[in-house]
């Protein structure tokens, strides 16, 4: 039987991992937890993500699957204010083992382009492939939205921080082209050869994007690339909690 890099080095991340780090640009606490490590925290998420989505118009884009099992979720990281509430947030799934976990599959249904999207991921597979889901920032407060604009880039950090967990080499997201431009900013690079789909519906143009672990120093910013590294330092207790970390993350 053969075995796949990303099944040699897929980590065994304990149900209680939690950690937490202060976040001066946004003066939050950011915690990067499994849901059953921080029930609490978890609830609060999707209260405060499906309140996002609804005040959008795009609920229908937050998967039941995430609401009704938080064993879908893999990790979630949450920013918390110094009042104690949860202001954003984002969660990741996998690593996947088959294309059809994702759901660019859903996205694309119906599209000349799916082939092309299962295709692009299921290569990616065999390397460990993450992907990143329900970002949202709250806006319900005054001095929500500049805090918002703070937050983003903490935000984006994520598919990196799962990938490293994870034991993925890929992390991947889909949202509307404007929200992707601004996780460009840790290493994330759209995928141009995949058109457009308009989901959650017309209104929107939704596009994929990639982030390699291996290569994203070559298209991040230099401040986010400080933050991840120094970030990275701060996961140490999840990691030294992980029965196997691929070789590929060794000597970060």
């Amino acid at each position: 039987m053969s075995v796949s890099i990303a099944e040699a080095g897929i980590s065994a991340l304990p149900d209680n991992a939690s950690v937490q780090w202060w976040d001066r640009d946004t003066e939050c606490t950011l915690v990067l937890a499994t849901p059953t490590a921080e029930p609490e925290l978890w609830d609060d998420f999707l209260d405060g993500a499906l309140r996002s989505y609804r005040k959008h118009g795009v609920e229908q884009a937050i998967e039941p699957s995430a609401v009704a099992d938080p064993a879908t979720t893999s990790l979630f990281l949450t920013a918390i204010d110094d009042a104690g509430r949860v202001i954003g947030g984002v969660r990741a799934q996998g690593p996947y083992r088959h294309a059809d976990e994702s759901h660019a599959i859903v996205e694309w249904a119906g599209q000349d382009a799916l082939p092309r999207v299962r295709k692009m991921i299921a290569d990616r597979i065999p390397f460990g492939v993450v992907e990143i889901k329900t970002a949202w920032t709250a806006d319900d407060h005054r001095g929500d939205r500049e805090r918002s604009r703070r937050l983003t880039p903490a935000l984006a950090r994520m598919p990196l921080h799962a990938a490293l967990v994870l034991g993925a080499k890929f992390a991947m997201a889909t949202a509307a082209a404007h929200v992707l431009a601004r996780w460009e900013s840790s290493g994330g690079v759209v995928a141009t050869r995949i058109p457009a789909t308009p989901y959650p519906d017309e209104r929107y143009e939704t596009k994929m994007m990639w982030w390699d672990y291996a290569e994203f120093t070559r298209t991040a910013d230099p401040d986010q690339i400080l933050a991840i590294r120094a970030e990275a330092r701060a996961l140490a207790p999840m990691l030294e909690s992980i029965e196997a970390v691929p070789a590929m993350l060794t000597g970060l």
